[in-house]
């Protein structure tokens, strides 16, 4: 039983499909948005992909992962959100592009609908500021690969209201994730941890404290990490981590935060990880 009859996900890229895919799993319809017909085109297929894969492990049923794909509807026309009762945005990490975004929601979605935002980093409040509603404005933000993994941090602005909150914490326990409250600070919790941490793995690296490997090698086996700080970074995508640090820096004053000017110079060259097939590792 889907907690939302009608979700609504703009952005099409791998938080947005992943979330899109989440949701329609869970029974709700979703209206895919993205202005890109081809960025669009390549989510979609993402979703098939990532359904059949579960349904040739068991994960699910070839019927519940074919009825999942039916719940997802693209389109490259915002006006695809009305009728949503919750829409989480899922657009670059730039505060500008997401002020944009929510201002055009704010304008074709229904007064009692919730406006999510999957930002790793950006203030909610800010965000909310650019609405009419900024008790419904909420900060939603789901882990890569989303179809796996269970955290949602929920970051509630300085206006969202507790009843957008109650809502908003139970329709993520409803899609089976593990929500946990956070304040409206910089990089929330995981992103104000996890950059740093990334941040000082590419100082080693570019200082020559050891390989690429080695690195990730000591935090996998010495921290018990699943995977290696650079290999993560990798998965992110290395201008997100860039973006994000941004953030932290101009966001807190602290020059703990400063990006390493190796991932300057990467996110430049247009090493962005996987998704570009090349990053601190080839794919």
């Amino acid at each position: 039983m889907a907690y939302y009859d009608k979700v609504a996900v703009i952005g099409a890229g791998t938080m947005g499909n992943g979330i899109a895919q989440t949701f329609a799993t869970h029974g709700s319809s979703v209206a895919l948005v993205d202005i890109d017909a081809k960025g669009l085109e390549k989510g979609v297929a993402a979703i098939r992909a990532s359904l059949d894969k579960f349904a040739s492990k068991g994960a699910m049923t070839k019927e519940a992962a074919d009825a999942a794909f039916a719940n997802v509807k693209p389109s490259s026309a915002m006006d695809a959100v009305k009728g949503a009762s919750l829409v989480v945005e899922a657009v670059s990490e730039r505060e500008a592009i997401k002020k944009s975004v929510f201002q055009q929601l704010d304008a074709l979605t229904g007064p009692e609908c919730i406006l999510a935002t999957n930002t790793s980093s950006i203030s909610i409040t800010a965000i909310a500021a650019s609405t009419k509603r900024p008790d419904k404005v909420i900060g939603m933000h789901f882990m890569n690969p989303v179809p796996l993994m269970k955290l949602v941090e929920v970051i509630r602005g300085q206006e969202t209201s507790a009843e957008t909150t109650a809502k908003v914490v139970a329709c993520s326990e409803a899609l089976g994730k593990v929500p946990v409250e956070a304040s409206d600070y910089p990089g929330f919790v995981s992103n104000r941890v996890l950059m740093p941490m990334i941040n000082e793995a590419v100082y080693c690296l570019m200082e020559g404290v050891a390989t690429k490997e080695g690195i990730d090698t000591v935090m996998k086996l010495g921290m018990n990490h699943p995977m290696g700080p650079l290999a993560l970074a990798d998965l992110i995508g290395l201008d997100v981590c860039l973006d994000i640090l941004n953030v932290l820096h101009t966001g807190l004053g602290d020059d703990k935060y400063r990006p390493c000017p190796l991932l300057k110079r990467m996110v430049a060259a247009g090493r962005l990880g996987r998704k570009s097939k090349k990053g601190f590792y080839d794919y």
